[in-house]
């Protein structure tokens, strides 16, 4: 089957087409593509790079009229405010994707770094150098810019990539796709080396998950039950990127004012992503004295309180639900968020490290041994002390454009970029030495 052809396939033309044969054709020539860009220069990468994020600026009315059909299909159904900030685009967002792109390009060079070098035995020359990792590909929902960061990444580690965008985000996704692959074809490469699937069937998830020795990496992006089919029924290695249960612990030490601050910046500035703050936690100490202000500044910016029961006796302006074991766990991605009143750090850094998904947690307290207990002892990618859990980012961690946000332990973890799509290989120089 040919792409770029404008529309999207239909069910019909997939009947006769199978479409495993279809996802693993994509692949197949998406992976003879990352063979010459893993050979390509520095120089060359960035270019690419470079001409990507002109196209989107050049080419930000096809991107924004696309978006805004996604964006009616969304509200018709009755998507979720959370949902609809994360699918949405406006020419900001579109710069800032453009923007990020040009910062990635002007990082160092992610490949052919020297990361180990020494002789070995009989005076053999061992050099251990980063290497792209081949074909990446991405699943993801209603995050449109998660194509061009994906995208941008990749080239510039000299990977390519196939991407899978959520169906709410199909028309925003093509297009951004096809945009960046111009571009990319423009630059002197293959333009099979952005490659995007185009039916929304979910039967093409699952054919990607199957190209074991095709895709060498799949990383999902979006919601607990994207994530874990991926990691339940992928044969391909996954990078796993998680939701965001991410807590705000107020120590009885605590400044209330930069905790208010906090907390609503956390909370308040976007609902809908995995860095906000979904879960409070307040000293027993300082509750009678923090609550009511706290709770109330958040009440009237519309946000839900689901609390414990010694938050339910606290009078502040705004809804009250009784919490249950689930909401303790629970990532809203809306103005929604559980509140409980802890006994001390001691029972905050359990309910954190029991509850929470590994992401980002704060505390915010002015007892410096507090702070750095809490830093040392909370199982999380990013902890803070005295700063919003919002900044877990690849662009504020001056990562340039992110793809992904990993809570898992090996191989990435937190906010990453450019260098996690890179393995290494070892090269040896000899002489003629055999081995003894």
């Amino acid at each position: 089957m040919q792409l770029g052809t404008g529309a999207f396939y239909t069910r019909e033309e997939f009947a006769m087409n199978d479409i495993a044969v279809y996802v693993e054709d994509l692949a197949c020539e998406a992976k003879a593509a990352s063979r010459s860009l893993g050979f390509a220069s520095d120089e060359a990468r960035c270019a690419a790079v470079h001409a990507m994020a002109t196209a989107l600026r050049q080419r930000a009315d096809e991107v924004l009229e696309a978006n805004a059909i996604d964006m009616d299909a969304a509200r018709a159904a009755g998507t979720s405010e959370g949902l609809l900030d994360r699918l949405l685009l406006t020419p900001e967002r579109v710069e800032g994707m453009a923007a990020g792109l040009d910062k990635l390009a002007d990082l160092p060079d992610p490949v052919g770094r020297v990361l180990d070098e020494r002789d070995i035995r009989q005076g053999v020359h061992l050099r251990r150098v980063s290497v792209p990792l081949g074909l990446v590909a991405m699943v993801y929902e209603a995050r449109p810019n998660v194509t061009a960061d994906a995208a941008g990444i990749c080239i510039r580690t000299g990977n390519a990539c196939i991407l899978r965008g959520g169906s709410i985000a199909q028309n925003s996704c093509v297009a951004i796709a096809r945009i960046l692959a111009d571009a990319v074809e423009a630059s002197g490469f293959d333009r099979t080396a952005v490659s995007i699937i185009e039916t929304t069937d979910r039967a093409a998830t699952g054919a990607l998950m199957a190209l074991r020795g095709v895709v060498d990496v799949l990383i999902p992006r979006g919601g607990a039950g994207l994530i874990q089919r991926c990691v339940r029924e992928s044969l391909v290695p996954v990078i796993e990127t998680g939701t965001g249960n991410c807590h705000i612990y107020v120590h009885e030490s605590a400044d209330f004012a930069k905790a208010r601050a906090i907390i609503m910046n956390a909370k308040t500035q976007r609902v809908g992503v995995c860095n906000a703050c979904e879960s409070l936690l307040v000293d027993e100490s300082i509750a009678d004295a923090f609550l009511p202000e706290a709770l109330s500044e958040l009440g009237s910016a519309g946000v839900v309180i689901h609390g414990d029961e010694r938050v339910r006796g606290v009078a502040f302006a705004g809804e009250f639900v009784d919490a249950t074991e689930e909401d303790w766990g629970r990532e809203y991605l809306a103005l929604e968020i559980s509140v409980k009143v802890v006994g001390g750090i001691d029972e905050a850094i359990a309910h954190v490290n029991r509850y929470g998904t590994g992401h980002s947690e704060a505390i915010v307290a002015e007892d410096e041994e507090a702070c750095e207990r809490f830093l040392r002892e909370v199982d999380a990618a990013a902890v803070y002390a005295n700063a919003s859990t919002r900044f877990t980012d690849g662009g504020e961690f001056g990562l340039g454009a992110e793809i992904g946000i990993s809570t898992q332990k090996l191989h990435a973890r937190g906010p990453f970029a450019a260098e996690a799509l890179t393995t290494y290989k070892y090269e040896l120089r000899g002489t003629g030495q055999v081995r003894p």
